[in-house]
């Protein structure tokens, strides 16, 4: 016969799965942003989700923020930045996002001191481009962390990539695969037979200038 906690033990077990499923959709999504280390950028660029279609893909010119909205959007973005080596902000941002939503004190300072590593400290392995006083300022909370204390550098980089990153995403071969569009400078010409007409009796040719549409 089963005793009470051998019932309860299941329920436990699906209430903790759906919590941690939960928590570690951002962390999901930072996964997914990568690395560029040891990885050329060709390489990464040919996992572009082709599930997206063209229309979906067209309303994120709309604005940067309904680019980052979307999990499809930040995947895409992600993968133009590693083109640029620059991935380290999105991932930055999506870690921010992240560390907001932990509601656990010690998890809160793991996290922070982890963040503080990869991210702030001066060569760092994913260092982003703040200014001193910034890190100066982050670096002082992290004896007692908070939830906000990456606000202000997560606003800067925030900042940086709608200004700098974003256009030229909108403007790169992976957006423009998605949206089905051709880059500028790449208008499609279609020739015609070419037809020459000898002069008499030097035989110089000439072109017809209907060759090009």
């Amino acid at each position: 016969m089963l005793c009470p906690e051998d019932l309860l033990a299941p329920r436990m077990k699906a209430s903790n799965f759906r919590l941690k499923d939960k928590k570690s959709r951002l962390s999901l999504l930072l996964t997914k942003s990568g690395s560029h280390e040891n990885i050329s950028p060709e390489k990464k660029t040919a996992t572009t989700n082709n599930n997206i279609s063209p229309e979906a893909a067209l309303r994120w010119r709309d604005s940067f923020e309904d680019l980052i909205r979307h999990s499809d959007g930040v995947e895409s973005f992600s993968q133009f930045l590693r083109t640029e080596f620059s991935e380290e902000n999105i991932e930055f941002w999506l870690a921010c996002e992240e560390y907001k939503t932990i509601d656990s004190e010690i998890r809160l300072i793991s996290k922070a001191k982890h963040m503080y590593s990869v991210f702030i400290e001066a060569e760092a392995p994913k260092e982003v481009n703040i200014d001193y006083a910034s890190k100066v300022a982050i670096q002082k909370t992290m004896a007692s962390p908070t939830n906000t204390c990456f606000d202000a550098a997560q606003s800067k980089v925030y900042s940086l990539m709608k200004k700098d990153c974003y256009p030229r995403f909108l403007t790169s071969d992976i957006y423009l695969h998605l949206t089905k569009r051709k880059g500028p400078g790449t208008t499609m010409y279609r020739r015609r037979s070419r037809s020459c007409v000898f002069n008499e009796p030097r035989g110089e040719a000439t072109s017809d200038s209907s060759d090009w549409l």
